[in-house]
């Protein structure tokens, strides 16, 4: 039995790829973006989050939270156990909804991606993967119908100064993943207070055939409420004009 360490089952999604699907978080990535969203599965164990805002003060916390203050994020899961939380939605995919692998990166639990696949494949379950590209493996991706990628700055420091690796890497995987043939969704997040070069990310991407479609993500503070229940320090990135982002509606394609 293949186990991994789940973040979230979101069922019923419409935000993470076509159609209706079921969104799987896994814990753990290699990335630390400093405006990550999801900064509760960057760290691979289960981690728990405080909102004082909601403590009681029923001093019952050995017993579990039951207002929601104290949240344990991570769980340790089979396949099967994902697999029974996405068959309740089968019947909602319709021709092109289906499961998502989301994070976290996926393909840091590869073993357990890869049982996953193969047992939703089994089902008829049409998946995708939202990932980093930060690794690269063809017997992954391959199995896959969709894959949304993020290039997130085109300038390789500024990359690593903001989310902790460079992105040589990430550019070239790009390139081996559009030999494959897979339908790809690139995607980059705009912080407006960093200069991404957003224009030589759209021409990167604009050569390569397989990319059916890039898409920018204005940044959210989403993240910022669970950084301070995490205990992390808050960022101060701020949501991107409605201006700045029809400046930049140009650099946008879909094929």
């Amino acid at each position: 039995m293949i186990n991994g360490i789940v973040a979230d089952i979101q069922r019923a999604s419409v935000h993470d790829g076509p159609g209706i699907r079921t969104t799987v978080f896994l814990k753990g990535c290699p990335l630390h973006c400093a405006w990550c969203h999801n900064p509760e599965c960057i760290d691979f164990r289960p981690q728990v989050m405080y909102y004082p805002e909601k403590c009681i003060g029923c001093g019952l916390c050995d017993k579990g939270c039951f207002s929601g203050a104290r949240v344990i994020c991570g769980k340790e899961m089979s396949v099967q156990d994902v697999l029974k939380e996405v068959l309740l939605d089968r019947d909602y995919y319709g021709t092109e909804g289906g499961i998502t692998i989301s994070g976290g990166e996926p393909l840091a639990q590869r073993q357990f991606v890869n049982a996953l696949i193969d047992a939703c494949k089994k089902e008829n379950i049409r998946c995708a993967m939202e990932t980093s590209l930060i690794f690269y493996d063809e017997e992954t991706f391959k199995k896959l119908d969709l894959v949304m990628a993020d290039l997130k700055i085109w300038d390789n420091e500024l990359h690593k100064k903001y989310t902790g690796v460079e992105n040589v890497k990430i550019k070239e995987h790009f390139r081996r993943l559009n030999g494959l043939g897979i339908p790809i969704i690139a995607r980059t997040p705009v912080i407006s207070e960093i200069d991404q070069q957003i224009a030589q990310i759209s021409k990167f991407l604009s050569e390569l055939e397989n990319v059916k479609k890039y898409e920018l993500l204005p940044y959210h503070p989403l993240g910022e409420s669970k950084r301070e229940a995490l205990g992390m320090t808050a960022e101060n990135f701020t949501i991107p004009s409605a201006e700045y982002m029809k400046e930049l509606e140009k650099y946008v394609f879909v094929r």
